[in-house]
């Protein structure tokens, strides 16, 4: 699962070259339009799939290949899957609905869920002192880069994947 979700989103930046970016703006980055546009259900998922850069995706793609085998290892390839599609869902319509005047795309929220699930791995009852810690960084982290820097980086879907990560540990833990 992860190593396929890498070579889509390889391929999706190799088509985003030969399309001049076309591809990328019509499939890959998640924007709200009209709910009777069949592209925009393509985009509300395909998002994660799209990157602006090399290095946004190489940035998003390395934590992802660090991460992801041992939670697809620890907890399966579909409902790694499920976590990942419920992940892009929910940031795609965060994304139409808070943020209408701009577009979203990469695998950050997908990175930070999967950084969230990792710390829940060890989870013996309780809540795990680590989940706590990586936490407190990030989303702290993430807070100071919404208050102090301004730049193009969607930290609100970061929590966003990242809370969706704690949830879909949780609720993977209780089954």
């Amino acid at each position: 699962m992860i190593l396929t979700f890498f070579l889509l989103s390889l391929l999706v930046l190799f088509l985003d070259q030969w399309t001049g970016g076309w591809t990328t703006m019509h499939l890959f980055c998640v924007y709200r339009s009209s709910l009777k546009d069949p592209l925009f259900y393509i985009r509300l998922f395909g998002h994660v799939l799209g990157h602006a850069s090399w290095d946004h995706f190489l940035n998003n793609m390395l934590l992802l290949l660090v991460v992801g085998p041992p939670m697809e290892e620890k907890y399966g390839s579909k409902p790694l899957l499920c976590g990942m599609v419920f992940t892009a869902l929910v940031t795609g319509v965060l994304q139409c609905v808070l943020f209408p005047r701009s577009g979203l795309l990469g695998a950050s929220g997908i990175v930070f869920m999967l950084i969230m699930l990792s710390s829940l791995a060890g989870f013996s009852g309780g809540i795990p002192v680590t989940m706590l810690l990586v936490a407190a960084l990030y989303f702290g982290q993430q807070v100071y880069d919404i208050i102090l820097v301004h730049d193009n980086v969607a930290n609100f879907m970061h929590i966003v994947g990242g809370l969706c990560g704690t949830a879909f540990g949780l609720s993977l833990i209780h089954i």
